[in-house]
């Protein structure tokens, strides 16, 4: 019978080989971060009241707590002039994918032509959504809006 510190031996030595063979493999892992974006062009006919001078979208998914407080302040900024669409990921999977979604909460704020004419990735307050959607309303009635 092997002496029994042989064979722990002998273990602890092809345990290293194989360690040692495992890191020198390439990884898998990209090298660079995955970038998230919000749609730079979008479908208006895709979102609620097409016929309304500006849409805002919010990408969202109902297991995320942040796209919850999101939703809840873009409903203040809903008028005869604003449309507001929540874009959550469960019952909305196909926007989602058309428009390139992989990070919650996005949102976009769109004019008449479907132009994103700003956009937040991640949360934005409530003041700086009010403050995006009013500069970019200002810049669009004076012509400074291409």
């Amino acid at each position: 019978m092997p002496d029994p510190l042989v064979i722990v031996a002998l273990v602890a030595v092809i345990a290293a080989v194989v360690g040692w063979l495992a890191q020198r493999q390439p990884s898998d892992v990209p090298t660079t971060p995955q970038t998230h974006t919000v749609p730079a062009q979008v479908d208006r006919s895709d979102f609620a009241r097409p016929d309304a001078p500006w849409l805002v979208a919010v990408f969202t998914s109902k297991t995320c707590e942040t796209c919850a407080k999101v939703w809840t302040a873009t409903q203040l900024v809903e008028s005869d002039a604003v449309a507001i669409h929540n874009v959550e990921v469960h019952d909305d999977a196909e926007l989602h994918e058309r428009y390139s979604i992989t990070a919650v909460p996005a949102v976009a704020i769109v004019d008449t032509d479907g132009v994103t004419q700003a956009s937040f990735l991640g949360p934005p307050t409530s003041a700086d959504l009010w403050a995006k959607l009013a500069e970019v309303r200002e810049a669009a009635e004076s012509g400074d809006i291409v």
